[in-house]
C-alpha cells in the first residue's frame, strides 16, 4: 500500500469560525479528516498527518516556512511514496514554485492543495481536493511539484491564482494541465516531467532581498532609485505586453545599469498572464535589454521570485543568475 504524508500548514481548508473571522485552530484538522469517510475507504492509500507549528494564514508565509516544508519532505523522502501539502490559496503558487526549485532531482509527487471554502462548512470544496490530491500523490507517473485545485492538476511553478472566490482558483496560462480529474484522473503524459536520475537534493533558501515592481501608465521610475541599491539582489519588473515600458522610461535605464553594476539582477515579466516577454521586439523594450535586464520569457511572477531566491541561495554570482534566469530548470518556462 502506498504511503502518503499530508503536511498541514494552515489556510482556509482547516479554518474554523471565530468572532474575528475564519482562523486556523490547532487540533481541529485531524478530527475534520477523520470525519471524511472516503479517506478511510478500501483503495485509499495509507496516509499520515503532520501539523506544522504554528498554523498560518498563507499571507503570512515566508522563506522560513518554505524551508520548513522542504526540509520535512526531504527528511521523510524515503518513508513515503508521495506528499500532499495543504496550504492557503493566497500564496500557494509562490510556495509551489519555491518547492519546485528547492527539491532538486525530485522523483516523487508533491501535491499542493487547499480550498476556497473551509471543511467546517456544508459545501466545502476541500473534500474532493484532499481525496484527489492523495490519489495523485500515490501515482508513480508524477515526479514533480504540482498544484491540484478544482479538477485540474497544474505544474506548481506554472500556476497562478486566478480567482479570489471561484472554485477554479488557479490557472496555468502558458502550460497545459498535467491531469484532469473527471470520472477518472486523465494524465497528459507528454506534459509531465520525466523521472530524474540521482538522489534528492535539498537546497534551502536564504532570505535574499528581492523586490517586485509593476509598471503602470505615468509611473515615476526615479521614485524607485532609492531602493534599487546593492542591498537589493533581485528585482522582478512586470512590464506591459512583451516587455514594454512607457516611452519616457529612460529614467529607469541608468537606474538598472547602476543596480546591475552593484550586483542586482532585474528580470522582466509580462503583466499579461498569457504569452511571453520578448525583449527587443519593440523599441520600448530594447533599452531594457541594453541596460542589463534579462527576459523572463513566459515565467510567472511567482516562479521568477522563487527562482531568484533559489539561484542566489546557491551562491551564484550575478552573471550566472542572468544566464540561469533565461534557462529552463524545472519546467517553469518555455525556451
Amino acid at each position: 500500500m502506498k504511503r502518503i504524508l499530508i503536511i498541514y500548514t494552515g489556510g482556509t481548508i482547516g479554518m474554523v469560525r471565530t468572532p474575528n473571522g475564519y482562523a486556523p485552530q490547532r487540533g481541529y484538522f485531524r478530527a475534520a479528516l477523520d470525519a471524511i469517510p472516503s479517506l478511510h475507504m478500501e483503495g485509499m492509500p495509507h496516509w499520515e498527518l503532520f501539523e506544522m507549528e504554528p498554523l498560518l494564514d498563507s499571507s503570512n508565509m515566508t522563506v522560513a516556512e518554505w524551508n520548513k516544508i522542504a526540509q520535512l519532505i526531504a527528511e521523510n523522502y524515503g518513508r513515503y511514496d508521495g506528499f500532499v501539502v495543504l496550504h492557503g490559496t493566497d500564496t500557494m503558487a509562490y510556495t509551489a514554485s519555491a518547492l519546485s526549485f528547492m527539491l532538486e532531482n525530485l522523483g516523487k509527487p508533491v501535491v499542493l492543495t487547499g480550498s476556497q471554502i473551509p471543511l467546517c462548512e456544508l459545501r466545502s470544496d476541500g473534500r474532493d481536493n484532499i481525496i484527489t490530491s492523495i490519489l495523485i500523490a500515490a501515482d508513480e507517473r508524477v515526479h514533480e511539484v504540482c498544484l491540484y485545485f478544482g479538477g485540474n492538476l497544474l505544474r506548481g511553478n506554472r500556476a497562478t491564482k486566478y480567482s479570489a472566490d471561484g472554485l477554479i482558483a488557479f490557472v496555468s496560462p502558458n502550460y497545459p494541465a498535467l491531469a484532469e480529474a473527471g470520472i477518472t484522473i486523465r494524465y497528459r503524459k507528454s506534459a509531465l516531467l520525466a523521472k530524474p536520475e540521482g538522489a534528492l537534493r535539498l537546497q534551502l533558501l536564504e532570505n535574499v532581498p528581492i523586490g517586485v515592481i509593476k509598471v503602470f501608465p505615468g509611473i515615476q521610475f526615479e521614485l524607485f532609485e532609492s531602493i534599487m541599491t546593492e542591498k537589493l539582489r533581485g528585482i522582478v519588473i512586470e512590464t506591459f505586453g512583451a516587455g514594454n515600458i512607457p516611452g519616457d522610461g529612460n529614467a529607469l535605464l541608468p537606474i538598472i545599469r547602476r543596480a546591475f553594476e552593484g550586483g542586482t539582477v532585474l528580470t522582466v515579466c509580462s503583466q499579461c498572464p498569457q504569452g511571453a516577454v520578448s525583449l527587443g521586439a519593440y523599441e520600448t523594450s530594447s533599452a531594457l535589454k541594453q541596460a542589463g535586464a534579462v527576459s523572463g520569457l513566459d515565467i510567472t511572477t511567482e516562479a521568477a521570485v522563487a527562482k531568484l531566491y533559489y539561484l542566489f541561495s546557491r551562491g551564484c554570482d550575478k552573471e550566472t543568475v542572468k544566464v540561469e534566469m533565461e534557462r529552463d530548470l524545472r519546467g517553469e518556462m518555455t525556451v
